[in-house]
Parts: structure tokens; C-alpha cells; sequence
């Protein structure tokens, strides 16, 4: 977020701002644009990885949906793609399908848990 108040600070009409050029702001500026996007490309490795134990505990778990748990799975490899595309191949457009899972599996965790969370769950035992 320290890019973003970045940016304002430079559009702002500060006195000592008065010694930049138009050009040299706007680049500075965007500077500091391209800085933020490439700090949320790198946080995507960590969105991702993070959702693969969750949806392995999710799936195990007898408390959520098995659906949800493998949606959060397939959103971890969803944001990698994303991230690596985005990395080793810029002039490459990702579908927006590859992200599907992943925002599935996370909105519907959450819905579930605040919905239907406080209710207890029968579990049926076989025999």
C-alpha cells in the first residue's frame, strides 16, 4: 500500500513537487504503479500455495463440502498458472476460467462456515 499513498503523495500539489517536471511525476508515478502490481504478482505465490494444505484439510474434513476443499486445490495450481504466465510469458492472455476455482472455493468456504457454521453436523457412521 506504500506505493499507492506514493502516488497521491506525488499528485498532490506539494511545494517541493514544484521542482519535477510534468514528465518526470508521471513517470515516477508510474513507477510507482508497476512497483505495487509486481508486489501483488509476487504476494499470488503465497495465495496460492497457501490454498492447497487448506483445501487438503477442507476435503479431509468432514465439516465442509468435498467440492469446496477440491476447488481450493485446483485454485492453488489456478494462481500459480496465473503468476508463471504472467512472469515468463507477459504477451500470453490467461482465461479467466483458471482463476474460477480458486475465488469458488474461497467465497463458498467462507459463505459455508458463516451460513452454516454454528449449526452442529451429524455425522452417520456406516454399521
Amino acid at each position: 500500500m506504500v506505493h499507492k499513498v506514493d502516488v497521491l503523495t506525488l499528485l498532490s500539489n506539494a511545494s517541493f513537487l514544484s521542482q519535477f517536471d510534468v514528465q518526470t511525476i508521471q513517470a515516477k508515478v508510474m513507477l510507482s504503479l508497476k512497483s505495487y502490481n509486481n508486489g501483488i504478482a509476487v504476494v499470488q505465490i503465497f495465495w496460492g500455495l497457501w490454498l492447497l494444505p487448506f483445501g487438503y484439510l477442507a476435503f479431509k474434513s468432514s465439516y465442509v463440502p468435498r467440492i469446496l476443499g477440491v476447488c481450493l486445490m485446483l485454485g492453488c495450481f489456478g494462481y500459480l498458472t496465473v503468476f508463471l504466465t504472467n512472469m515468463l510469458f507477459p504477451e500470453i492472455t490467461i482465461p479467466s476460467v483458471v482463476s474460477k476455482p480458486a475465488s469458488i472455493g474461497e467465497i463458498g468456504t467462507c459463505l459455508w462456515l458463516l451460513i452454516l457454521g454454528n449449526k452442529p453436523i451429524r455425522i452417520l457412521e456406516k454399521g
